[in-house]
């Protein structure tokens, strides 16, 4: 049998905000899109169906603010924005897919 730990309110907290920034509208499939080598917003908004421009911004900003996407601007003519992850995306996602592949028996 497992030993149970104390959850203090500070890791609940942690663990909550963590679980709401993935789990808004967009944010899941942006992050998919993206580690499938989606790197430009016009790629990302093409393949996450139903997704608006707007809100694409948005949530790009919030994703990079977390640490989780970096945007890198290439030096070109025109001016080429992309999209990566970052470690710690990668390593989000990583420990994502155990829920995609429950998801995908149950659903």
């Amino acid at each position: 049998m497992q030993t149970l730990t104390h959850v203090d309110d500070d890791l609940c907290r942690r663990f909550q905000t963590s679980v709401e920034l993935i789990g808004k509208r967009w944010s899941g499939g942006i992050l998919m899109a993206i580690r499938q080598g989606a790197e430009r917003f016009s790629e990302i908004v093409t393949t996450v169906s139903g997704l608006s421009d707007r809100l694409l911004a948005q949530r790009l900003r919030e994703l990079e603010a977390a640490q989780l996407i970096e945007r890198v601007v290439v030096a070109t003519t025109p001016v080429q924005v992309r999209y990566r992850l970052t470690e710690r995306g990668t390593d989000l996602m990583d420990s994502l897919q155990p829920l995609v592949s429950w998801d995908q028996r149950w659903n």
